[in-house]
Formats: C-alpha cells, sequence, structure tokens
C-alpha cells in the first residue's frame, strides 16, 4: 500500500505512529470497526460524505460515496445516495475486486431501500433486490436486517424512510429477520426469520417472556472465513404507538445468535440476562469460532473485554484489569487489541478527545497511540449525529482507518501500525 504525500500527516497530540488526513477538504466517514474500507489492491478508500452535519437527516436527502485514490492522493463522487444514517453511512463494503463496491441506496417513488453493486471505476451498476450490511469474504452473499425497520430501536444504522413506510415486529415475525442476497443474481430472500430464531434456537428461549413484545434484527455479520454468521436481535415491549430509537428507553433487551453461513445451527452465544448487564460491539474473533464483546460481566458496572464461543461457551474476560470500551479488534496475531472509546467512557479525556487504545493480550500492558476529537456540537441534540471512531484494519493488518471530527467536519484518517506488529 502506497499513500500520496499529497495528504497532510495529523500531528495533534503527537500521535506515536503516522497518521494521515486521506479527506483533507470535504470530509467523509468510513463505515464500521468490522469492515475494511480499503480496496482489495490497497491502493483505494471509499468513504461517504454528508450533506450537512447540522441535524439528523431526512428521508430523500442525499449523500456522495467518494473513491479516494491513495497512491495518487486524488479523489472523485462515484455515486448519490438516499439509502444512508449517520452512523454507518450507507454501509459501504467492497467485494473481492475493486471492480466492486455495494452500498445502499432508496427508491423514493416506492420508499424500498436496496442495493447497488457498483464499479466505481467505470461506473457501470447493477441494482440488487436486498440491502447490504455485510458481504461474505468470498463476494458471493450480502446479509442485512430490514434496513427500515432498524430505526425503530436506534437512529443511525439503517436508511431514511417515511415513518409510514416502517413497518412493525409485533410477536414472532415470519417474514422478517436475516436477509440474504446474491451478489450475482441480485436475488434476495429471508433467510432466518425471526420465529425461526426464537423456534430452534439453542439453548431454546424462553418464549413465554417474549410474545407480548416487539422484536427487530440490527447488527449481522460473517466470520472471517465465512462460514458463520453473526445475527443480533432487539425485543422491546410498548404502549407508544409509534416506538422510535427505543434503545434510550433502557427497555430493550439483546440476543448475539450465531449460525452457520446457510442459516442452520443457530445459537445463542450471549442471551439477555448478561447484556443486561450493559454491553457493546461484539466481533468475531481471527479464528471465526470466537467472538469478543464489551460487557460488564460481573454486574458491578465495569467494563471489560469479553469473548465467548459461537455458541456460548468459554464465556469470561480476556483481560483482568483493563478496561473494555468503544469498538474492539483482535489481531491476528493473537498479542494485541485495538479499540478507541465513546467520548464519556473512563478511558477518555473529557474534553471531546479519545485515544486509539493498542493493548497487549499477554502483558496485559496498553497505550494510546492515536488521540482524535470526536465533539461534534450537533450531537447533543441528536445523539445520532455523534462521530465515533470505529478504527478498521485494512487486510494486510498494518493500517488502519478512523473517523473524527477536526475543523468541523467529519474526516477519514490512516494510521501506519508496522512498527508497533
Amino acid at each position: 500500500m502506497k499513500i500520496s504525500d499529497k495528504f497532510p500527516k495529523y500531528t495533534q497530540f503527537n500521535p506515536k505512529i503516522p497518521v494521515y488526513c486521506v479527506t483533507p477538504n470535504e470530509g467523509g466517514l468510513h463505515r464500521f470497526f468490522d469492515t475494511s474500507p480499503f480496496s482489495p489492491s490497497g491502493r483505494y478508500i471509499a468513504v461517504l460524505r454528508f450533506p450537512q452535519e447540522k441535524r439528523q437527516p431526512t428521508w430523500g436527502e442525499s449523500a456522495k460515496v467518494v473513491l479516494i485514490d491513495l497512491h495518487s492522493g486524488m479523489e472523485k463522487v462515484v455515486y448519490e445516495t438516499m439509502g444512508w444514517e449517520p452512523q454507518l453511512g450507507a454501509n459501504i463494503n467492497w467485494g473481492i475486486s475493486d471492480n466492486e463496491l455495494y452500498f445502499n441506496d432508496t427508491d423514493t417513488n416506492t420508499w424500498m431501500p436496496f442495493c447497488v453493486k457498483l464499479n466505481p471505476l467505470t461506473g457501470e451498476k447493477q441494482r440488487l433486490e436486498g440491502t447490504i450490511y455485510h458481504i461474505s469474504p468470498d463476494g458471493k452473499h450480502i446479509i442485512s436486517s430490514c434496513m427500515r425497520r432498524m430505526r425503530r430501536t436506534q437512529f443511525g444504522y439503517g436508511v431514511m424512510v417515511p415513518d409510514e413506510y416502517v413497518p412493525r415486529n409485533f410477536g414472532f415475525k415470519k417474514d422478517d429477520g436475516l436477509y440474504i442476497t446474491d451478489t450475482h443474481t441480485g436475488k434476495c430472500r429471508l433467510m432466518v426469520s425471526i420465529k425461526d430464531v426464537f423456534d430452534k434456537a439453542e439453548p431454546l428461549i424462553d418464549k413465554s417472556k417474549y410474545e407480548d413484545g416487539e422484536c427487530y434484527g440490527f447488527h449481522c455479520k460473517y466470520n472471517p472465513q465465512g462460514d458463520k454468521i453473526m445475527f443480533s436481535m432487539r425485543w422491546f415491549k410498548t404502549n407508544d404507538p409509534q416506538p422510535w430509537n427505543m434503545l434510550y428507553q433502557r427497555n430493550v433487551r439483546y440476543w448475539i445468535i450465531t449460525m452457520n453461513s446457510d442459516g442452520s445451527n443457530i445459537k445463542v452465544a450471549v442471551g439477555p440476562d448478561e447484556w443486561d448487564k450493559h454491553g457493546h460491539h461484539t466481533n468475531w474473533y481471527p479464528n471465526g469460532k470466537m467472538l469478543s464483546m464489551n460487557l460488564c460481566i460481573d454486574g458491578d458496572g465495569k467494563m471489560y473485554l469479553v469473548k465467548a464461543d459461537y455458541d456460548g461457551g468459554n464465556y469470561g474476560k480476556i483481560l483482568k484489569t483493563i478496561p473494555g470500551s468503544g469498538h474492539p479488534t483482535i489481531h491476528p496475531n493473537g498479542r494485541n487489541i485495538l479499540t478507541d472509546a465513546y467520548r464519556a467512557e473512563p478511558v477518555s479525556f473529557g474534553d471531546g478527545t479519545v485515544p486509539l487504545r493498542f493493548i497487549n493480550i499477554q502483558n496485559e500492558t496498553e497505550e494510546t497511540v492515536v488521540r482524535i476529537n470526536v465533539d461534534n456540537d450537533a450531537m447533543e441534540k441528536y445523539p445520532s449525529m455523534r462521530v465515533d471512531p470505529h478504527p478498521a484494519w485494512a487486510k494486510n493488518f498494518r493500517y488502519v482507518a478512523f473517523n473524527g471530527f477536526v475543523d468541523g467536519k467529519r474526516r477519514v484518517y490512516i494510521a501506519d501500525f508496522s512498527s508497533l506488529l
């Protein structure tokens, strides 16, 4: 990978490694901590550029998909989409080559979201039936929960459509859950319904506790090997005639479910009794058989980095003394964890800046390698407008992309971790 000297170096707070701003002009956002924004060859990075930073987007408001050439320092807008929200943007994923870029858009005639398969180098595009959250490692399939329904439990992760086009999931839905799309044919089908999970998951879920409520799919992720999927579900009960953003009502219950890539062998990895203690951001270990997460596992309000097998076994702390935070990823070397932090978490600095934390698992030591501002005034009124770094490794596990909010704009940075590895 080559990074052009046209990209200015980031030097605030004296980073311990080289850091470059690859959106120095109009800014941008990269997707999430579990998805590399780097193209398969490493030459390009794809980001989403918002039309404004002052409020939540409205339906029909477009944002720009931007392709950045890391070799030349040049960028170009390759698409304008109306299928986005401010946390994960348009859910941009790369396929198996630099000729395949996937992201969401919305048909404003029907207010139905769909996935676009774009060749960003030629402009050739294909409309797929389903939406995208995560693509399989071999680029053949895409999985997604319902992008319209996501706003029922939390703003920021799906797409914006008029409220009357957002269905509700009373009881155990047979016609909503985890969808899968074939990237060649464009055909989409419901692979596992919410009812399937409640009926088939092991250990068995006590359905009597949840029949009088609403359940929605949210995050979903392939493991690195592509043979297993993680699927998160959120349940709540309310008398509100139109529930929105229910995460902030503090009455949501969570499941982390795993399954084989064909939807079989459904397991409960971490259930509501554990998530009630407070936790966030589950991710696959590099081995594809274990999960990492932040969780107050002792029930005392202290966040730890925690692990569990795909079936819930081997559950416990990864580290005994170092607190959890942000969006953690286990490096394939097995020695290191990279994570960031939320502005209000104890490991942050209290001034709107947060650390990129590089943790040594064997020695239980850590260092702040980068400190970046994430403070956006709009988030005080609109929490979904917050800026999370979401540090994400390139496929060579040397470079990391992350977000910040500097000089009044969301910006994307690349850090070179080679000296620490």
